[in-house]
């Protein structure tokens, strides 16, 4: 049994930064599904919002995100993380991070403005930040004598206190597969926190890493956490339509630096949809897409920054300019065909401000968490932001907590279970949910819609119940469980709110309610599976 003071699972912003700041003081160990940069940390483009600039306010900052969140923003979480939002760009520096220079500010550094912010108030590096972000503190991670690595390992489940059948609502670790040895491995730990992203693999087309199957949401669930505002699916409006160019995001700052979208034939339709155009929150843009597509039968439209002169775009957009070159779009000269893709989980396992989850010893950071930032629809460039400052407030938690050391814990028992005859029944499932949830699910629902997909997803959730129950794990198997469980969570939040607010939008019920509440869901009393 491997023992540490801290367990983290998952390797993103979130995950990462909070080891780093444990680790002069702990024995900690990160676990990851694949390598350490295989996350959707490492994919985002855009940048960090934050208050940086003389010309900008934390007011404006809040009021910016509360609006974009359609009421649904905790007013006292907003403010805490805008008001920390500096200091975690400072510390970003700190660990080396290259944000892009500008000479001309008073920062020092270039900011962009992006859909739904009033100010240009986004740090960034160029059009990758996340890769800069995360290599610069993998690197860190990797050197740090107290940080244990282990790539290459999926959890299965958390060890609670129920789960041993003792008197308490603890977590003391968890189990995981070693996916090269195919062993599980039991892992001990005073404290535990899931980090493991989003669940974006849910739905059939996404922006999100094959990693984002909603491992920590279902795990946490399992373990006792109540999940709140897992309804609010973000789509973000402008992925690259092509063939050959899987899960490819062009991000929100092409917008923010002068790209339209248009019809087929050069014609401009956000002013149609919003007075901010372009610049309108990614809920809205994205069901103006939605509505101009199915309108008019297209497969995707185009946005347009080709005005903008190539060496603008090579310098502010390289990742983005040279992808699409390398596809035959010279995005100087023509524009760039996008549909909206599944971008971000705005709902999670319910946390407090200290990143505290229902369960003692076990905390939720980052896009597994639902913090109560986010409302009903995420602003662009928050999601790193409340990753940095959640890992920061729960790293301070645990630094302060004595929490007491894990007994003994069972060995994961592998008795009664044989190996699988027959694993393309997990192939097809997986298939079968995300197309279904893409088409009964998406940017626009139908209670009817809602109720064909429950149907199916009950019949999943046997079906892969019983498999799990009388074969050998795998990370496919794991990762279908999961999903199939956070996509339960979704539909059971989206029937249960009777009025199209933020991200959930309902033909039978388009009208907005007087009073903004949060959907919240309890799990049922605990079984052990």
């Amino acid at each position: 049994m491997l023992r540490f003071d801290t367990l983290i699972i998952g390797s993103g912003l979130a995950g990462l930064s909070l080891a780093l700041k444990l680790a002069d003081s702990q024995k900690v160990a990160v676990i990851t599904k694949k390598t350490l940069l295989e996350g959707a940390s490492a994919w985002a483009q855009g940048g960090i919002a934050a208050v940086l600039s003389p010309e900008d306010t934390l007011e404006e900052h809040i009021r910016d995100t509360q609006v974009a969140g359609a009421g649904l923003c905790d007013p006292m979480v907003t403010r805490f993380v805008v008001e920390h939002g500096a200091g975690v760009i400072k510390w970003l520096i700190a660990q080396g991070v290259p944000f892009t220079r500008d000479t001309q500010t008073s920062t020092g550094y270039h900011l962009t403005r992006e859909g739904g912010h009033s100010h240009r108030r986004i740090i960034h590096a160029a059009d990758a930040t996340g890769q800069a972000v995360q290599e610069s503190i993998a690197a860190k991670a990797r050197k740090h004598p107290n940080i244990t690595l282990l790539e290459g390992h999926i959890a299965v489940d958390l060890i609670t206190g129920k789960k041993l059948q003792l008197n308490d609502n603890r977590c003391y670790g968890a189990y995981a597969l070693d996916t090269q040895q195919g062993e599980v491995v039991t892992i001990a730990a005073r404290n535990t926190v899931l980090a493991t992203g989003g669940a974006g693999k849910v739905y059939l087309y996404t922006t999100n890493p094959d990693t984002a199957t909603g491992d920590g949401i279902a795990m946490g669930w399992r373990a006792g956490c109540r999940v709140s505002n897992m309804e609010f699916i973000q789509f973000h409006p402008t992925c690259l339509y092509h063939p050959h160019a899987k899960s490819f995001l062009i991000s929100e700052a092409v917008r923010g630096e002068g790209g339209l979208l248009k019809l087929p034939d050069g014609t401009r339709f956000m002013p149609w949809h919003d007075e901010r155009a372009e610049l309108a929150p990614r809920d809205i843009v994205a069901r103006a897409i939605d509505f101009e597509m199915k309108k008019r039968g297209l497969d995707c439209v185009y946005l347009d920054i080709s005005h903008q002169p190539a060496e603008f775009l090579q310098e502010h957009f390289p990742t983005i300019y040279s992808r699409c070159m390398s596809l035959g779009i010279d995005i100087s000269k023509q524009a760039i065909p996008v549909v909206p893709a599944v971008h971000f989980t705005c709902g999670g396992i319910m946390t407090d401000l200290h990143g505290r989850t229902d369960v003692d010893g076990l905390y939720a950071v980052g896009e597994t968490a639902c913090t109560g930032l986010h409302g009903a629809n995420r602003l662009a460039s928050n999601s790193l932001l409340e990753c940095l400052v959640f890992a920061d407030a729960a790293a301070r938690d645990i630094l302060n907590g004595k929490p007491d050391v894990p007994p003994e814990l069972p060995q994961w028992d592998e008795s009664r279970v044989t190996d699988a005859d027959e694993t393309v029944v997990i192939s097809h499932n997986w298939n079968e949910l995300r197309h279904f949830m893409w088409d009964y699910v998406g940017i626009v629902r139908t209670t009817k819609r809602l109720q064909r997909a429950q149907h199916r997803i009950q019949l999943l959730h046997e079906e892969i119940n019983e498999y799990y129950r009388n074969f050998h794990v795998s990370a496919d198997l794991l990762e279908l469980r999961n999903l199939v469980l956070t996509a339960d969570l979704i539909v059971q939040s989206a029937m249960s709110r009777h009025e199209s607010r933020g991200l959930h939008f309902s033909k039978d019920y388009p009208q907005l309610l007087p009073e903004a509440v949060p959907t919240i869901l309890t799990p049922p009393a605990y079984t052990v599976d």
